[in-house]
């Protein structure tokens, strides 16, 4: 397909992941809202799993890379930043492209904590730093039934799959 069609493509779908490990703390960031917890992450950033996810897959449908070659954790400017700033760079990156959010479906993958409680709050705060309505945005959760790292309450992680539309 010629570069001229690859531009005029009407939606653009991605997928991202991330993973970080549990370390000392009482709170880990999920979709830009703090959630109350025995541990927190190991990260150079807030360690938000959810978004980091979120922005890969923004990132990937435009086929621009990933979020360590925008925000690289050797950049000492990065540490402990709020990662609703490279959401709000992202958003920035599709709309320079002509796109618009379709939709956003997050997995959360881990034991604890539980996402429930808080799901609502993290899909309001990311349909507003995405500018869309709530009901675009979806946030579950699963569990590996005990087995590998997030079994064993070692870390957590996250799936993201986003549709962008031309506007």
């Amino acid at each position: 397909m010629p570069h001229s069609m690859v531009a005029q493509l009407p939606f653009r779908v991605g997928q991202g992941f991330d993973v970080h490990a549990f370390g000392e703390g009482d709170h880990v960031m999920l979709g830009g809202v703090l959630v109350l917890h025995d541990r927190g992450v190991l990260a150079h950033s807030d360690g938000d799993v959810v978004l980091h996810a979120l922005c890969d897959a923004m990132l990937g449908a435009l086929a621009l890379g990933d979020i360590g070659q925008h925000f690289p954790p050797s950049d000492p400017k990065w540490k402990g930043a709020d990662s609703r700033q490279f959401l709000r760079h992202c958003l920035g990156l599709v709309r320079a492209r002509g796109y618009e959010m379709g939709n956003v479906d997050v997995t959360v993958i881990g034991e604890r904590p539980k996402i429930g409680p808080h799901a609502a709050a993290m899909r309001e705060l990311m349909a507003h730093d995405l500018g869309i309505v709530v009901e675009q945005v979806s946030v579950k959760a699963t569990t590996t039934e005990k087995l590998g790292f997030t079994g064993r309450g070692e870390g957590i992680a996250a799936q993201v799959v986003v549709l962008l539309i031309k506007r």
